[in-house]
Formats: structure tokens, C-alpha cells, sequence
């Protein structure tokens, strides 16, 4: 190869990664102008949106009583944080469509049929377990700890550390409901299958609870609340790789006409094979690494040719 292939070839790669950069400067600029205009939009209306978040509290607490800002500038801070959260909850979906279109280029098609489903399914799963915190989370945990203040207590609780309460149990739900999500992605990657996963239910149930001390404040109630849909939740992501994967899935990779086709997620009893029945020339079988450096070699190919192709074509002109 000559010195001037040889900074031919360099300067694309240092053409191919700047261009790379900047769509990704482009894209970090438009998701943060999205939450900034949508902050912008709510920011006027951020009393009446405070007062919103904090009526499963104010319903249930006694006559005379009311929340407190202990803190000098709560009263402004407080209701600047909850909108700027709001406006980065709103802004997910157009989040994730800007990071998807960077990184989508890069994957394989088998790779973003599943992808996208997953994406969407993971959004509302998201606003479900926000949803399910405050309309059914809420008013037990606050009629549980109003009830049980002892003689006497007045219920006054500071506005900051309120927020600060219903942040982390939005978060801890919205992670929790994304538990079908993950149990449909590690069942598809081939690391287990949905009868050896149900085996380990019990384990499952001991990390849920696990989980909910981690993750709620420390109380009982808010664990056993926390926890049991975690489990619930489990079992629906069996439910859905039962559905869609079945119980052996394996993928192949076959030569046909000196073209490789992938047999994307074959179930093993309409194949004939097993999971070890892949295997190389010289008959070894081939694990997953092996499996992406073909598809790697496949895709480096390709381009090869795509380049001969244009190469070729210069000269003809």
C-alpha cells in the first residue's frame, strides 16, 4: 500500500470520527434545549405543580396543620427542582429517539428489531411505576405514618425533605417496573433460559426485598410495597420470553452461495440442534465472542467490497 492510500485511509477514519462528534454535540444540544423549553413552559405554573405532588399528603393530614419550609430559600428552591425533574420526565421519549438515532447506525437489523420495542416498552413501564407510586403508593404510606404519630406530635413536615422522599420513591418505583425489561433481555442474550430463571424464584423474591430496603426509605411497609411488585413483575417478564423466546433458543449461522445468513433466535426443537451443536470449520463449537467476531468479519467484508465497488467505479470515470 503506498504512503498516500496509507493517508487516504487516515484521514477518512479522522473525517468518520469528527463527523461522529459532532452529530453527537448536535444531539446533546437538542436534548438539553428540549428540557430547558419544557422547563420554560412549566416553570409559571411550578406553586400549582408543587401543590399537585403534595395533595396525597395534604389530604390526609389532620386540621390546622400544614407543610413547612424550614430552609430561607425552600420556598423558592423546592418548587424549581421538582420542574426541572418534571421537565426531564416529560422529555424521556425525546431523549431516548436522539440517543437511539446515534447509536442505531451501529447495530445489526436483527439487533433493532428487538431494540425498539424494548425502548417503548421501557418508557411506559417507566410512567407506570411513577403513576402506581403516586395514586396508590402514597395515600397508604402517608395514612400509615400520619396514624401511627404518636399523642400530641403535630404532622408538619418540611417541604424540602417531602421532595426529597417522593424523588426517591418515584425513582426506586419507576427502576422497579422496569424488572420485565430485564429479565426479557437476559433470557433473550442466551444467559438463562425461563424454566432454569422460575428455579430460582425464591432467590428472586429474598433479592426483591433486598432491593426495597435498598432503595425505599427505612420502613417495613415501604419495603413490603416496593418489593412484591418487583416479584409480580418478574413473573410477567417470564410470562412475555415464554411468549416470545420459548424455553431453548439458539442462533445459527449458516453458508449458503458464499453469503452468510444469520437464523435469527431458532428454536432449538424446529432446527434439529442445541445450543452446542454451533460449531467452526474444524468442527469446535463457537461461543458467543466467536459468533460477533464473524459478524464483525462479515460486516468488515462487506465494506470492503462497498469500497472496491466505488473505487472501481472512479476509475471507469
Amino acid at each position: 500500500m503506498s504512503e498516500q492510500e496509507t493517508q487516504r485511509e487516515t484521514d477518512d477514519s479522522e473525517q468518520s470520527l469528527m463527523d461522529h462528534l459532532v452529530e453527537l454535540r448536535d444531539r446533546l444540544l437538542h436534548m438539553v434545549l428540549s428540557i430547558l423549553i419544557v422547563f420554560i413552559a412549566l416553570f409559571p405554573f411550578s406553586e400549582n405543580i408543587f401543590t399537585l405532588a403534595a395533595d396525597p399528603l395534604l389530604a390526609l393530614m389532620p386540621e390546622g396543620t400544614s407543610m413547612i419550609a424550614t430552609g430561607v430559600t425552600s420556598p423558592f428552591l423546592v418548587p424549581f427542582k421538582l420542574v426541572l425533574l418534571l421537565s426531564v420526565l416529560f422529555t424521556i421519549p425525546y431523549l431516548l429517539h436522539q440517543i437511539w438515532g446515534f447509536i442505531a447506525p451501529g447495530l445489526y437489523l436483527h439487533e433493532k428489531r428487538m431494540a425498539t420495542p424494548l425502548l417503548i416498552s421501557s418508557v411506559i413501564l417507566f410512567y407506570c411505576g411513577i403513576a402506581f407510586a403516586y395514586f396508590i403508593i402514597f395515600p397508604i404510606l402517608f395514612g400509615f405514618f400520619i396514624g401511627v404519630a404518636p399523642a400530641g406530635v403535630a404532622v408538619m413536615t418540611d417541604i424540602g425533605q417531602y421532595l426529597d422522599f417522593i424523588i426517591a420513591i418515584f425513582l426506586a418505583f419507576g427502576i422497579a417496573f422496569e424488572v420485565p425489561v430485564a429479565t426479557f433481555l437476559i433470557i433473550a442474550a442466551g444467559v438463562t433460559t425461563p424454566s432454569k430463571l422460575a428455579e430460582k424464584r425464591p432467590y428472586i423474591i429474598i433479592g426483591a426485598f433486598v432491593i426495597g430496603m435498598l432503595l425505599t426509605p427505612p420502613d417495613v411497609i415501604s419495603q413490603s410495597l416496593l418489593a412484591v411488585p418487583i416479584w409480580l413483575l418478574f413473573e410477567l417478564g417470564l410470562i412475555a420470553s415464554r411468549l416470545f423466546l420459548g424455553d431453548k433458543k439458539t442462533k445459527n449461522v449458516i453458508m449458503e452461495n458464499d453469503d452468510y445468513t444469520l437464523i435469527e433466535d431458532a428454536p432449538a426443537e424446529q432446527s434439529g440442534d442445541s445450543p452446542s451443536d454451533n460449531h467452526d470449520e474444524e468442527g469446535k463449537p463457537l461461543n458467543d465472542d466467536d459468533m460477533e467476531k464473524l459478524f464483525d468479519e462479515i460486516e468488515n467484508e462487506e465494506q470492503d467490497n462497498n469500497k472496491q465497488d466505488d473505487d472501481n467505479s472512479d476509475k471507469k470515470r
